[in-house]
């Protein structure tokens, strides 16, 4: 007797808490395989396994509270909940991991703690249409830049990677920003991890005309901070936008605080860059 056929044979109630203790992927799977599955892997004693714990809590802070009144299945819900969903007034996404059903969370540029963001001067604040959020942030024109994120350890999966990710774009005014690499960091506790990396591209053309207007300050600067170090580029997210690795942390099962931060400060003005957000989701290797 093959392993199919062994678990046909058994009770609705027993394949439904095989099936619980699997994955989203796998209770997909399985549906595909008899008519007999169905059923029972569509069944909300199944994907209710796969909700967080926490998901009520979740959608009492989701700002679209009129499509909840559609979503009659467990199943359904997690649908609804593997898609960016805004929270706490539109300043924060959440979403699962379609597979693992691991918790996503990006935090706003609203969210974030931005130096001088409130000077008109220095940021300004507009809507995009390509951001899932009401408010973007750009830089206009600083010589210190400074980006800061927090989130607490308990609202995500617990004893997973996660990975910390600046989300941007950078404008076809920008300039200054590859000037130099910028200093990015996670903190959990008394656990710091740094690295560093630039927030656009090197392009080669628009390094010679800020090498002609800068001098040799530029290229010194770059040299000095790249011996014996490997710098971050951007990359294109699925999205459209670009991200940076911040860094990565454990989330454990405490309730400490993980500060996010890039910041760049060695008075090389620059402008141009576009914030959407940090993102924090779990790492894949």
């Amino acid at each position: 007797m093959n392993s199919t056929t062994s678990i046909l044979s058994l009770p609705e109630d027993c394949v439904s808490a095989i099936l619980s203790r699997t994955s989203p992927q796998d209770a997909c799977r399985f549906s595909m395989v008899s008519k007999t599955f169905v059923s029972v892997a569509n069944s909300d004693l199944v994907w209710n396994n796969f909700l967080p714990s926490d998901y009520d809590n979740i959608l009492s802070r989701a700002v679209n509270q009129f499509t909840l009144k559609f979503i009659s299945s467990c199943k359904q819900l997690y649908r609804f909940l593997s898609r960016p969903v805004l929270l706490d007034g539109g300043n924060k996404s959440f979403k699962l991991e379609k597979c693992s059903a691991k918790k996503c969370y990006m935090l706003s540029a609203a969210e974030l703690s931005l130096a001088w963001s409130i000077d008109p001067m220095f940021w300004t604040w507009k809507p995009i249409r390509e951001s899932r959020f009401s408010m973007v942030a750009e830089v206009r024109t600083v010589n210190w830049l400074e980006i800061e994120g927090k989130i607490r350890a308990n609202i995500l999966t617990p004893n997973t990677s996660y990975g910390a990710y600046l989300v941007m774009k950078v404008s076809h005014r920008a300039y200054g920003l590859d000037s130099a690499p910028s200093q990015v960091s996670v903190t959990k506790g008394k656990i710091v991890k740094r690295g560093k990396a630039y927030l656009c591209d090197k392009d080669e053309n628009k390094c010679n005309m800020e090498t002609l207007f800068y001098g040799n300050r530029r290229n010194r600067m770059v040299q000095e901070q790249e011996v014996g170090e490997k710098v971050q580029v951007p990359s294109t997210r699925e999205d459209g936008w670009m991200e940076i690795e911040i860094g990565e942390f454990l989330s454990g099962e405490g309730d400490e605080e993980i500060q996010m931060s890039v910041a760049e400060v060695g008075h090389q003005l620059k402008g141009g860059l576009v914030v959407e957000g940090i993102e924090v989701r779990p790492k894949h290797t």
